[in-house]
């Protein structure tokens, strides 16, 4: 058998057999370039399938921001632009494709994507050569970003430069150009995109930098806009004017190369040198702080179910009754520190002040106070204590209500001076006065006593149709003087003196006239609510007339005179700090009307303590109506109050008696009254007035027709009160009283000596009277018989016998009316006023000296 040849073993190494290697055949290349391919285009379709449905995922979950906010606008009476309600990001106007000039848009493609037109979101090559340069450079000198990108980072991403934020970003560009078209994307984008200086929107920053509207841009300007985005704190023409200059030639460069201008328009638009417009300050100060954020709650009440950022981005046009004179005068004011109690530390004396039209409830103007800061306290709405400008209101004004009392009608008749035990105060005393009279000096007790007449209730219910409503524990007679549990606020005063002012009809304050779209649509248009008679004509009237001589000569609130008629009050509170003697007071007010306007100012301190008091009392109020009215109603027609049809006649006062004086003349024992009588004093008669210590009111004592009297009825030990008021018999009117005088008679002591004497024989032959019986005496032998001496003692009747003439000693006892006769002396005639009841002795030495007895009676 032949042998098989042997097969050869494979070589083997240390390391094992050795394989043999495997050729690329060109069939393997083929498959293997082939699936390659195919994974590629797989995945790229995955990948744009990713980044599409990404974005379309962020679209339809984020679509309202896709809403742009737009500023809401707050207009003036006349219709101008005050100020834009910006918030964040939100501070912007939206301004459509139409209203964009084309040479703007132009502008803005040229510079930040000049492919915009030409791509899909995406610009690859724009990266590819953004790519290239940053390789050169190795550095990143070249943004690739599109306008669409810029876009959708600006609405849905933040600034942070992740490889996720910039897949998403790029996610979102492509779902945008899907959904939406080019003008669509540039329109959002350039409402979007900040302008530096807190300025959002193409529209915006052309009012802002230029102070003019978009379809009025010169070319500079929109090259300066244009120039912006890349970098706008820098290259805004107000913060860096050089730099902006700079990035403006850029921008005009690259129109001219895409041959959008010229180049005699570039050169001439490069030239040109930024300055800002004359309004800038007033763009930037937000003005009228404290008006616009009460229109803005105003105008929250008024669109039931929205909330602020809702209406201060919602594009709405705000029109107001904002004069902006009066606001502009008010604000001048405030601002002066010389108008202010100067503080002792860096707690400023404070004030508020709103001012309104009372014949539509217009609010002209407010201030919140000094240094009011946007949603800061606004003291126009903060409650105070309103002193005695609250008279009117809860005193005076229902006591003309009830038809029983007028301006001439006298109050305090009895000078009452506690209520209870309740006993204000009151530095002009307790007297009687008239109603004008009690307001024009702002007397307390007389407010009191009135109130106290009417009735709490009725002061209460008279409070509330003017719009104050007071608490339960203001039931007492300390709301007379505005004493109140809560206080009450210069707006709630102002629309409370506004009823007076307008003859006793309803006034609404407001500020909101209507309110629009950007579309002008309205959305909300006001509309007065029907007047209400809230008090009598009649009552408004007197009410006004009395109040306008409190700033009269003698009246309280002389500093708000102006130019033109005016009806007001003043009105001040205790501090109320206890263990603190100081007469410094909590609160100052002034609180007055012309015939068109109402205002109410309050200054104080907003924590009172020992060292932040008021000490110039309601003059400074008064005097900061007077400063700010005068400028504020310069452009208002002048008007006078107009008394209402059908009132009664104004009764005039009968004029007063003055210079009153009473005195008590000891050595004759009687109270010696004069006074002054009043001009034109024809057919008139006085009537005097006392009351003794014992007596509780006051009762006619005599009626004169000279301006003298004495009262010789006066009683040792005894005090007595005297006024005197003239009376005017054919009108039957009695003219306001005179002051009141008290008088204290002091208390003498009475010696009766006992001096027996010897009847003589009459002259005539008959015996000495008695003067039980009425005799006449005979007058004794005188060496001046013309010259008789009667007695201050005062006798019950009966006639007395003479003495001695030569010794000129007389004694008599009698129950009659007697006469003692004269002496030998050289006394005068004396009369008696102290009347008596029993004995009378009289003894003449030459000088007239007498003695006194009794309590009651007669003549001796």
């Amino acid at each position: 058998m032949a042998e098989q040849p042997r097969r050869s073993k494979p070589k083997e190494t240390k390391r094992g057999p050795v394989k043999k290697k495997k050729r690329m055949t060109p069939r393997k290349w083929f498959f293997a370039f082939f699936f390659t391919i195919v994974f590629a285009i797989v995945c790229g379709i995955i990948g744009y399938l990713f980044i599409t449905l990404n974005g379309e995922r962020i679209l339809t979950e984020n679509a309202d921001k896709l809403e742009l906010g737009e500023a809401s606008i707050i207009y003036d009476a006349n219709g101008k632009e005050v100020t834009k309600l910006y918030d964040s990001s939100a501070n912007r106007e939206i301004a459509e494709y139409d209203e964009m000039p084309k040479l703007l848009l132009d502008a803005f493609v040229a510079t930040e994507d000049q492919r915009f037109y030409e791509h899909s979101g995406i610009d690859f090559f724009s990266i590819g050569r953004a790519v290239v340069k940053d390789v050169i450079a190795r550095s990143k000198v070249e943004g690739a970003s599109t306008i669409t990108q810029q876009l959708a980072k600006n609405i849905f991403l933040t600034a942070d430069k992740t490889f996720f934020r910039k897949a998403t970003e790029a996610s979102i560009a492509v779902a945008l150009e899907n959904k939406y078209s080019k003008q669509e994307i540039l329109t959002m984008y350039l409402n979007r995109i900040t302008f530096g200086k807190g300025i959002y929107g193409i529209k915006g920053a052309a009012d802002y930098y230029f102070d003019t509207d978009l379809k009025d841009l010169k070319l500079w300007q929109i090259a300066t806009l244009a120039g912006m985005p890349k970098a706008p704190n820098r290259y805004n023409p107000i913060n860096d004017p050089e730099s902006s200059m700079t990035r403006r030639a850029v921008v005009l460069k690259l129109m001219y190369d895409q041959k959008l201008i010229t180049q005699q328009e570039m050169e001439e638009a490069k030239a040109v040198v930024y300055e800002p417009p004359a309004n800038i300050d007033q763009k930037k100060s937000d003005p009228y702080k404290a008006y616009v954020d009460y229109a803005i709650e105003e105008a929250i009440k008024v669109m039931p179910g929205m909330t602020e950022d809702e209406l201060r981005i919602g594009g709405y046009r705000i029109y107001t009754s904002l004069n902006t004179t009066a606001q502009q005068a008010v604000e001048k004011e405030f601002a002066d520190d010389g108008n202010f109690e100067k503080s002792p530390d860096d707690q400023k004396a404070q004030g508020a002040m709103i001012i309104m039209d009372h014949r539509d409830g217009t609010i002209q103007a407010m201030a919140g106070g000094r240094d009011y800061v946007r949603k800061g306290l606004n003291r126009v709405q903060v409650k105070r204590q309103p002193g005695s400008s609250f008279k009117p209101i809860v005193s005076y004004g229902p006591a003309l209500e009830t038809g029983d009392y007028y301006p001439w009608t006298v109050l305090n008749q009895d000078s009452q001076k506690c209520f209870g035990n309740y006993c204000p105060r009151d530095p002009h005393g307790a007297g009687p006065v008239t109603m004008q009279e009690a307001i024009k000096e702002s007397r307390n007790l007389a407010a009191v006593w009135t109130l106290n007449q009417v009735g709490i209730s009725n002061g209460i219910a008279f409070a509330k149709k003017l719009g104050i409503e007071l608490a339960p524990e203001d039931r007492n007679l300390a709301i007379a003087l505005g004493g109140l549990t809560q206080g009450v606020t210069p707006l709630q005063m102002a629309e409370a003196y506004s009823v007076f002012a307008n003859g006793g009809k309803s006034v609404d304050p407001h500020t909101i006239t209507k309110i629009e779209t950007a579309a002008n649509k309205k959305v909300y248009t006001y509309h007065a609510p029907a007047s209400k008679q809230l008090m009598k004509p009649e009552t408004a009237w007197y009410m006004t007339q009395m109040m306008q001589t409190v700033l009269e000569s003698g009246g309280t609130g002389t500093g708000a005179r102006i130019d033109r008629p005016v009806a007001g009050k003043t009105g001040t509170s205790q501090h109320g700090i206890p263990n603190f003697n100081s007469s410094a007071n909590r609160d100052a007010w002034f609180v007055g009307y012309t015939p068109e306007w109402t205002a109410a100012v309050w200054m104080g301190y907003d924590k009172t303590d020992k060292q932040h008091v008021i000490k110039k009392s309601s003059s400074q109020a008064a005097a900061m109506f007077g400063k700010v009215m005068k400028q504020a109603m310069k452009n208002v027609p002048k008007s006078s109050f107009k008394q209402p049809e059908g009132i009664k006649q104004e009764v005039k006062e009968q004029a007063p008696v003055t210079n009153f004086n009473a005195v008590f003349l000891e050595d004759q024992a009687k109270v010696q009254l004069s006074w002054t009588a009043p001009e034109n004093s024809k057919g008139v008669t006085y009537r005097v007035y006392r009351k003794d210590s014992e007596q509780s009111e006051f009762s006619v004592f005599v009626d004169v027709a000279n301006p003298t009297v004495d009262d010789m009825t006066v009683f040792p030990g005894m005090k007595y009160q005297y006024y005197v008021v003239a009376y005017n018999s054919e009108e039957d009117k009695e003219s306001k009283p005179s002051e009141t005088i008290t008088i204290d008679v002091p208390k003498t002591e009475v010696d009766i000596p006992e001096q027996p004497m010897e009847p003589d024989q009459p002259s005539d032959g008959e015996l000495p009277g008695d003067g039980n019986n009425g005799g006449e005496v005979s007058p004794p032998p005188s060496t001046d018989p013309n010259q008789p001496v009667e007695s201050e003692s005062p006798g019950n009747g009966g006639t007395v016998s003479p003495g001695p003439g030569n010794n000129g000693n007389g004694s008599g006892n009698g129950n009659g009316n007697g006469t003692v006769g004269s002496d030998q002396g050289a006394g005068g005639p004396v009369e008696s006023t102290d009347p008596g009841t029993g004995n009378g002795t009289v003894t003449g030495k030459g000088t007239t000296d007498k003695n006194e007895a009794g309590s009651a009676g007669g003549k001796a």
